[in-house]
């Protein structure tokens, strides 16, 4: 595995076949060197390996640069997209191609772009604050000109279903930060589980090539299993919570209920019978 600090010289000269100059990357990939150089002093590309005092990047270089070129057309910020890489210890090709199919089995959603003046319809809203309160929680991304690019269709439609119950925007957006909260607490125990008995196993062991589809197969299954644990135990955990406040209100009424009417007709009845 190459580190990210010092240039390896190799030795072998048929070991860098097919390798590129710095020059060579940026021009296949679009990345500048001076963001090539600058990937490389923060950690997040690998050393190049060094031949008669010229560095030279192979596939796994170009497929890490690709990444991060994607995590940041995304949003995602250079210390976590190196979090990221940091918490796989990878930078070969697998492990690179292992980062994106993950992302893109927790992210199915083929995104939507909306124009503002679409969002204030939908959600019956003349509060310009809402793409911005959006934008913050990572449900939009500003792509400029009133422009936005719908994290998630699904959570943005069930914004606007609460809409039409006549639920405000706002309100709505209160209780998705609220979940997205818990979420994140709920994420990283399963991330955590995966990445203790599931990653850490198979990379101290040297990550053999045989393995790699059992760790697609369960990353991908553990996908489906947390999805239906957290519907089983959101319905287990309202059905509860629905029980004890519609039976406390339940009580209340009937204790109301039984103290019968106003005695005051009986009091007026007694006097009316002593003239």
């Amino acid at each position: 595995m190459m580190e990210s600090g010092r240039a390896e010289e190799s030795e072998e000269p048929d070991a860098l076949e097919g390798w590129q100059t710095i020059d060579e990357l940026a021009g296949a990939s679009g990345v500048t060197v001076r963001n090539i150089r600058a990937y490389q002093s923060r950690g997040l590309l690998p050393a190049p390996q060094v031949r008669a005092r010229t560095g030279y990047y192979g596939p796994g270089h170009a497929a890490r640069l690709e990444l991060i070129q994607d995590l940041q057309d995304e949003g995602v910020k250079l210390d976590t997209i190196k979090k990221l890489l940091d918490t796989t210890g990878g930078s070969t090709e697998q492990v690179v191609q292992f980062i994106r199919t993950v992302r893109e089995l927790f992210a199915p959603e083929d995104r939507q772009i909306v124009q503002l003046g679409e969002l204030a319809q939908r959600y019956e809203t003349t509060d310009t604050g809402l793409a911005k309160r959006g934008v913050k929680m990572g449900l939009l991304r500003e792509l400029g000109e009133d422009t936005y690019e719908e994290i998630s269709p699904r959570l943005m439609n069930a914004a606007a279903e609460l809409t039409g119950l006549g639920i405000p925007i706002s309100r709505s957006l209160d209780v998705v930060e609220q979940l997205r909260k818990h979420a994140d607490a709920v994420a990283k125990l399963y991330v955590d589980l995966f990445l203790g008995e599931i990653w850490q196993p198979f990379d101290a062991s040297g990550r053999p090539d045989d393995q790699w589809p059992r760790v697609y197969e369960t990353i991908e299954r553990m996908r489906r299993i947390s999805g239906e644990v957290m519907i089983a135990v959101l319905e287990l955990a309202v059905a509860e919570r629905v029980d004890v406040t519609f039976g406390r209100d339940i009580v209340r009424n009937v204790r109301t209920t039984s103290a019968g009417p106003d005695t005051g007709d009986a009091g007026g009845g007694a006097s009316d019978g002593g003239s």
